[in-house]
Order: C-alpha cells, then structure tokens, then sequence
C-alpha cells in the first residue's frame, strides 16, 4: 500500500496478511529512526545490498529476526521481542521455549555428601585432618 500514515489502522497494527505498507524514506538513517520510535516489531525486512546499510539496520534496531521468508526456514528461531511475539519457536530453540524440562537429582543410598551434614564426627574431622595438613 502505498500513501499510508501513522494515524492509519494498518500502520498501528501488526499485519498478519498478504499486505505491505510502504513508507518512504530519504536515508537509513531515517529509516532506522522511524522503526525506533514505534514498538518494536516481530520481523524486519531488509531489502538492499548495501552492506554498511544492513549492518547499521543489523546494529542499531532491535526486532524479531530480520530477513526475508525467514519463517520458512525451519531450523532459525522466529518470534518476536517485547509486545510483540511470544518468544522464539521452530528448531532447537522452539523446544526450548514450549518445553518445560524438570531437573530431578536421586541420591544414592551411598552418598559421600551426608559425611558434610552436622553433627560431625570422628570421621568427619579425620577427613578434614587428611585434607587439611
């Protein structure tokens, strides 16, 4: 869409379709601007192929991933930062964020530790004797 501005509903709300806002700007300087001041977004898409451009947009946005089809790739986190998204999802790090691992320690019946546990004893001050001369 081209003409849009901010009072528009499309350029206040995350876009969840075939449709894409066009907003002009003169510099990547302006351009990072404009996408500072608003929340930050679920995804950033960087068409050019000026590397010092890209990097300054890499360096100073913070977003969810900054690519094109990016969500197609299996293996790359998706999600978003803030407001926006619920965290990383799709290969490794999609486990992670769905996964709700719980540590369990069983102690053995024969446990080294429990000579560590008060009162201590005779065996406990021979081992403090042996390790401490």
């Amino acid at each position: 869409m081209l003409g849009v501005t901010d009072d528009m509903r499309i350029a206040r709300e995350e876009i969840f379709g075939p449709i894409l806002p066009i907003f002009p700007y003169r510099d990547i300087d302006d351009a990072i601007n404009y996408v500072n001041a608003r929340p930050r977004p679920l995804a950033l898409y960087y068409f050019g192929n000026d590397d010092p451009d890209q990097r300054k947009v890499l360096d100073r946005t913070t977003s969810g991933n900054v690519t094109i089809m990016h969500v197609a790739q299996d293996d790359l986190p998706f999600g978003g930062v803030g407001a926006s998204g619920m965290g990383k999802y799709h290969g490794i790090e999609g486990f992670r964020t769905l996964s709700h691992p719980k540590g369990i320690l069983v102690q053995g019946r024969w446990n080294a530790t429990r000579l560590l546990y008060a009162p201590f004893g005779k065996r406990a001050e021979a081992l403090l004797d042996f390790f401490l001369r």
